[in-house]
């Protein structure tokens, strides 16, 4: 099947065919169908959905008739698949300890003179790296499935595409795990480059520390000579304007050389107020794409997934009632699952409804009711003594105009719809007219 991957590479371009098919595929014709063995779920739906056209060409290419394509997991690929899982890339190496970051001259004065040098840490224990997730664990659902195609196309063709990628979310929605993949993928596609994976914390004391010593220079060669720059919690900047502006130049060097950039927040760079001017507009200049609260069959998907990792897999009766109960985010999903099978471990029980209603009992006491855009249209009418529909209105006029800004406010601060989806629902504004008005509100209350 040599000269059918050759054909294939011809049509996508070598580093594509590379990073998907590359040692992860296993062709097998059986008569007028091409079967095309995956190692996961994840690979069969992703080519599938992307490749499957490019595939059928070069079979009619290479065996001069059209035919059939299947996409199925393969035995092999995924046992294969399983073993090279513990094997994650390495944390690259760190820099000396840094000072913490309440310390820095954020005020641009003139850096004070060395401390005494401390007492070494104990060394870390060898062997141990980080478990870096991976693109392919992400559970993909209405709440984030743009931001992960985002993705997808930054490890397929970095720099080439949007850039900078600004992903965006409250906690616990997926945006590190995103960026994890990014730098896993990339590192493993692309072998010969450097690539960069930092906290913003993490930026802010190395920079603080080069200050120090004296070794910006050294600092900024780090930062400013990568292929790529994946830097998670920008909100971190937020209250240091100098180490904003370190960013910035960063930022500015590496765009202009078309390297790649990915940023997480914990809001839409438009209402981060306490960034720079400069530095919100160079975010707005690429793809900002936000992650909300998984939904509830994003919510079953990503509980499934988890359950079948484990060494006690969860009957889909459990499953079905965690996801249609519990509403928060994906670490309090994780959280309970595991809550439920520790307790069915250690009290020796099998894992069914009355055992997970005793063992989460405060947890589903507590979860919090899902608010719908139609509630808020409800209570804001109520309280203002608006008739029915008027947060719809066209109108313009201030006891149009605020009420309905308050409307969006509390929509986005209680739901888990999107701007757009706001906007359309309250008169069908775009998205930029609610992330105005989320702004102006949060001005009122301040």
């Amino acid at each position: 099947m040599a000269a059918l991957g050759e054909a294939i590479t011809r049509r996508i371009g070598e580093p594509r065919y590379n990073l998907w098919f590359a040692n992860k595929t296993k062709f097998t014709q059986d008569g007028d169908r091409l079967v095309v063995g995956v190692p996961n779920h994840f690979y069969q739906e992703w080519l599938q959905k992307t490749f499957a056209d490019d595939v059928r060409a070069a079979s009619a290419d290479v065996f001069g008739a059209v035919l059939q394509i299947r996409f199925a997991i393969d035995p092999e690929l995924f046992q294969a698949a399983r073993r090279e899982e513990p094997a994650r890339p390495a944390v690259p190496a760190p820099v000396a300890p840094a000072a913490h970051a309440e310390s820095a001259p954020e005020d641009g004065a003139e850096p004070p003179t060395a401390p005494a040098p401390r007492p070494a840490s104990p060394a870390r224990p060898k062997g141990r790296t980080r478990r870096w997730r991976h693109l392919h664990d992400f559970i993909v659902g209405a709440c984030n499935r743009v931001a992960y195609a985002a993705a997808v196309s930054v490890v397929e063709a970095p720099g080439e595409g949007a850039n900078p990628l600004v992903l965006h979310g409250s906690v616990g929605t997926g945006k590190t795990h995103l960026l994890e993949g990014i730098y896993a993928a990339l590192r493993k596609a692309r072998p010969e480059w450097r690539v960069v994976f930092v906290t913003a914390e993490d930026f802010t004391n190395r920079f603080v520390q080069a200050m120090r010593l004296g070794k910006l220079s050294a600092f900024r060669k780090h930062f400013r000579e990568v292929d790529a720059l994946l830097l998670d919690d920008l909100h971190f900047l937020a209250s240091k304007r100098a180490t904003q502006e370190e960013f910035l130049h960063t930022f500015d060097a590496l765009l202009t050389e078309d390297r790649q950039v990915v940023l997480t927040c914990d809001c839409h760079p438009r209402l981060a107020e306490q960034f720079l001017p400069e530095l919100g507009d160079r975010l707005l200049g690429g793809a900002v794409w936000g992650l909300t609260p998984p939904d509830a069959e994003t919510r079953l998907a990503l509980l499934r997934s988890r359950s079948l990792r484990s060494d006690a897999p969860v009957a889909d009766a459990v499953l079905q009632f965690l996801a249609a109960q519990l509403r928060g985010n994906v670490r309090e999903l994780e959280g309970a699952l595991f809550s439920v099978q520790h307790y069915g471990k250690v009290a020796g029980r099998k894992v069914d409804l009355e055992m997970v209603r005793e063992a989460l009992g405060d947890l589903l006491r507590h979860s919090v009711r899902v608010v719908q855009l139609t509630d808020v249209d409800r209570a804001v009418c109520g309280v203002l003594r608006l008739e029915a529909g008027a947060l719809q209105s066209k109108k313009r006029a201030w006891h149009h105009a605020h009420p309905r800004m308050l409307a969006v406010y509390l929509a986005r601060k209680h739901t888990s719809a999107t701007y757009t989806e706001v906007g359309q629902y309250f008169g069908g504004r775009n998205h930029s007219t609610a992330v105005a008005a989320e702004k102006k509100v949060r001005q009122w209350v301040q």
